[in-house]
């Protein structure tokens, strides 16, 4: 080896070595540097108006999201506080990050700091969409490990998933503290910390990914820290917190912990860890933030029907949104301005009120910018769901209209793909239960005043209907014709794949601006996905955009769309990709992926042949079983009743 090369290695060594302090301090920046703004220019300008701001508005709550000024030089910043300190210490440590921000990084367009009592960043992008901040982590430990190695890691996996589980689930501050008995000499210290702009869900993810971090590295040593933009985890063996912070001792930790501990991490019998106390009574100003409980009244969703009665003005037909397999739905205004859908579920429902309201709650903790969100229900006269109003309906609406279709340009198509990759994402394997969706279609995806997708009508498969939830075999066919998988039609084996093809589909809907079923019976265009197979054989793969886009489309987004499109699509499930990596696909233009092999339901046909008569697979005509029609079996997903390991 070249004594060139040692140099690099020889840096991160000497790095490493100046982390690892006895008693560290949590104190990070980064400014990345591939884009930068110029003095006195309008996003400067509106930047020196974020600052102030951003840490004024941190002064109740301990936490701000906020932007200022307009695209193309609009900022966005995020600071948050830790909630177990002063407002006085919390104005004072964001201020001296306003100022390291300004001296470390003077021209960046994205920046962040984390000091040790507060997260400070901007950026030009927005958080919540941008997928390198929600990648970063940064890891700071002690050099010095412990005695007993073994049964402290166990300790550290038990306190900091029983945190993990009680900031995510059981306060609205999404912030816990807690300690656990270790030695007669020493105790082991927790605090863990989400941004409050998340779901649950996003919450429990982010830090449980800060745990496995810290885990793959340094759970032997005395304390460390993950440093996230989201979420924030720091483990210690000396308090290094506010220790007058009211606690209480949380449940038995088999228990209070929803997934099982990482790997080394047993449940041996000890004292269990003292966490926040969500209901403590205690009066002290910064104190009481700390525990803003979270209702676990099972009422807190729950509507009167008088109310919903008046809110759509007694379910009139001027209010009707549209109707499904299990009723119509209404827009509602409730008394306090809140626009809301509301679908009136068929009377044969037999769902006793328990049980309806316990599928509910499971439902209304699925959270993600790309779903629909589900805000209550009704079991009194009749049973009602009320979800959030989308101004801009479903899809079907506006891409198949003529007279709509021009709101769609690209860029809009192409954010709508992505938006659903990512909700599909979050149902197969981010949320706690997956949830197989099994009628993914334009109608079931609904744009709100942006444009921006959100799924509709999934996980209420024990709410709606009482059906077979296994993963291999499901007893009936749920979903719509054109969007159902080959093994699903034919073998009735459902998977996440099967979601996976009905996406393909759906994608190819988009892209060319047909409906699935123009193609039935239309001789060289029998079939959808053998239209687009086709075109892509033949290197004209962009002949299948849609006309009245007038060419105007990015070509390089276009085609790795038509690809990821027809991988999903493929006759075998084995071979479609996964959603994580249809929403890598699609994001990284510089991927390599394998080409597409034939779809499902390949119909092989020429210009004079009519489909009736072609070879290849056909998909089979699926009945409606309550209207004898081939249209949408049923409005429900699969819940696959299966906890996160």
């Amino acid at each position: 080896m070249h004594a060139w090369n040692y140099f690099p290695m020889l840096a991160q060594l000497l790095f490493l070595l100046s982390l690892c302090n006895t008693r560290h301090t949590a104190s990070w920046e980064t400014c990345p540097t591939d884009s930068n703004f110029t003095t006195n220019s309008t996003y400067h300008f509106n930047l020196n108006l974020l600052l102030p701001s951003l840490t004024s508005a941190t002064v109740s709550t301990g936490y701000a999201n906020t932007s200022a000024g307009r695209s193309p030089d609009q900022v966005f910043g995020l600071a948050r506080c830790q909630l177990d300190v002063s407002q006085d210490k919390c104005q004072a440590c964001l201020a001296t990050a306003v100022d390291t921000l300004r001296s470390s990084c003077p021209s960046a367009k994205d920046a962040a700091t984390w000091g040790d009592l507060c997260f400070l960043a901007y950026s030009n992008t927005t958080f919540s969409n941008d997928r390198d901040k929600s990648s970063f982590t940064q890891i700071i430990f002690n050099g010095g490990e412990v005695s007993e190695t073994s049964r402290f890691v166990d300790l550290v996996g038990e306190l900091m998933n029983a945190l993990i589980n009680w900031a995510a689930y059981k306060t609205d501050s999404m912030f816990a503290i807690g300690q656990a008995n270790f030695t007669s000499a020493t105790n082991l210290y927790g605090l863990v910390q989400c941004t409050r702009d998340q779901s649950d869900d996003d919450c429990f993810q982010c830090l449980r990914q800060s745990l496995a971090s810290m885990q793959s590295c340094c759970w032997k040593n005395q304390g460390g820290v993950v440093l996230k933009y989201r979420c924030f985890l720091r483990y210690e063996t000396y308090s290094y917190y506010n220790m007058s912070v009211p606690t209480s001792p949380l449940p038995p930790l088999s228990s209070a912990l929803s997934s099982a501990p990482p790997p080394g991490a047993t449940a041996n019998p000890r004292p269990p860890p003292a966490v926040v106390d969500s209901n403590s009574s205690s009066s002290s100003a910064r104190d009481a933030e700390v525990g803003g409980a979270k209702s676990e009244k099972p009422n807190s969703l729950l509507f009167d029907f008088e109310t919903l009665k008046v809110a759509t003005n007694n379910f009139s037909d001027a209010n009707k949104l549209g109707e499904g397999g299990f009723g119509p739905v209404y827009k509602g205004v409730l008394s306090d301005g809140q626009e809301v859908a509301v679908k009136r579920l068929a009377r044969s429902s037999q769902q006793g009120f328990a049980e309806l309201r316990n599928e509910v709650a499971f439902v209304a903790k699925l959270q993600h910018r790309n779903l629909v969100r589900l805000i209550g229900f009704c079991s009194e006269e009749e049973k009602l769901l009320v979800y959030e109003f989308l101004p801009n309906t479903s899809l079907d609406k506006i891409l198949f209209d003529p007279t709509k279709c021009g709101q769609l340009n690209w860029e809009r198509r192409y954010k709508i793909i992505e938006g659903i990759a990512r909700g599909l994402l979050y149902l197969h394997e981010d949320s706690r239960l997956r949830i197989i969706h099994r009628d993914l279609k334009p109608g079931n995806i609904l744009l709100d005043q942006h444009m921006n997708p959100k799924i509709s009508d999934f996980g209420l498969s024990k709410l709606l209907v009482d059906q077979d939830r296994s993963e291999e075999s499901a007893s009936r066919i749920v979903g719509t014709n054109g969007y159902i998988a080959p093994e699903y039609a034919l073998l009735r084996h459902v998977s996440d794949k099967s979601d996976v093809y009905s996406y393909g589909v759906l994608v190819l809907e988009i892209i060319t601006g047909r409906r699935i079923s123009e193609f039935r019976g239309s001789g060289h265009r029998a079939n959808l996905q053998s239209y687009a197979w086709k075109n892509w054989n033949k290197g004209e793969a962009l002949q299948i955009v849609d006309q009245n886009l007038c060419g105007r489309f990015q070509r390089e987004e276009a085609l790795p769309c038509i690809r990821t499109a027809l991988l999903c699509v493929q006759e075998n499930p084995s071979k479609r990709p996964t959603m994580a990596s249809v929403v890598l696909m699609l994001s990284s233009s510089s991927m390599t992926t394998l080409s597409p092999s034939a779809p499902g339901f390949l119909i092989e046909t020429s210009g004079t042949t009519d489909s009736n008569e072609s070879t290849g697979n056909r998909s089979p005509e699926i009945k409606n079983e309550r209207e004898g029609s081939s249209t949408s079996i049923n409005e429900v997903s699969i819940t696959v009743l299966e906890p996160r390991r």
